[in-house]
């Protein structure tokens, strides 16, 4: 399977990050995007894609960031490099008062308008949305944007049914973190079960929230994401096997086709 969004820049993996991918490959974990939170992290994220064949990249800025110096020539400049295959991530955060949910807003329509601007210059790519308490604040914003919604994906979600079903209106993926396996989060996994099985995807989000069952290790690493996609199986009453295919292919179908699990050749 894919880690779909993790953050291999971060200091947790500094010096280590063969290491953490070879651990995920022994568990079937064939491929992970490791997600920009700055300008300038957009390039890092696109610089250490490259040294790794099955790991790529993404450009945006965190709404949890706007507060750092941003440069879109330099978004762009990442946005361009072969391994980066999605804007962001991108959003708007509530959980927590500072940046100022203005200044979250400005950055967020600022980069929004350069996406929209460069895909119709021919660097139309998916979108990765962060979202933390401010569905009802950023799904209008989405929306106004006219970029389909398929093009999106709400990336760690952590709301409820009533909020995964704003996301699905618009037409985006869903993606679920380790907070699916926490005993706390019933809301979480009651809307798992909403989600249509063609627009699921799972990650880490390392190296926060590791998964039950290695909750509090830190940091989260790529490898884990299988107990998430276990539990999610759980959580929809689905065979585990073909939920994985299928996650896979959702994953493939919406970063492109560079994600697909690699063939195995024989001489």
């Amino acid at each position: 399977m894919i880690d779909t969004h993790c953050h291999l820049t971060f200091p947790e993996f500094a010096g280590r990050v063969c290491e953490v991918l070879d651990a995920a490959s022994r568990v079937g974990v064939h491929s992970a995007i490791t997600i920009a939170t700055t300008t300038a992290d957009a390039i890092r994220t696109t610089e250490l894609a490259a040294l790794h064949p099955r790991l790529f990249a993404s450009a945006g800025v965190h709404p949890l960031y706007s507060d750092k110096p941003c440069d879109w020539a330099q978004l762009r400049r990442a946005g361009e490099h072969p391994k980066c295959v999605a804007w962001g991530e991108l959003g708007l955060d509530n959980h927590y008062d500072k940046p100022p949910a203005a200044q979250q807003r400005a950055i967020l329509e600022e980069q929004l308008a350069h996406i929209i601007r460069w895909s119709a210059e021919g660097l139309a790519k998916p979108i990765i949305v962060h979202c933390r308490k401010a569905f009802a604040d950023l799904v209008p914003i989405l929306a106004a944007t006219g970029l389909p919604g398929e093009r999106f994906v709400f990336h760690c979600f952590t709301g409820d049914s009533n909020d995964v079903r704003m996301a699905l209106d618009l037409g985006a993926f869903i993606s679920f973190t380790g907070v699916l396996t926490f005993p706390g989060a019933p809301e979480v996994r009651a809307a798992a079960k909403i989600v249509p099985i063609d627009r699921l995807m799972v990650e880490t989000d390392s190296p926060f929230l590791a998964p039950q069952p290695v909750r509090g290790e830190w940091p989260n690493e790529p490898r884990f994401v299988v107990h998430v996609a276990a539990a999610l199986a759980q959580a929809r009453g689905e065979d585990p096997i073909k939920l994985n295919d299928q996650l896979d292919e959702n994953a493939a179908r919406f970063f492109g086709e560079m994600l697909r699990q690699p063939r195995m050749t024989t001489r």
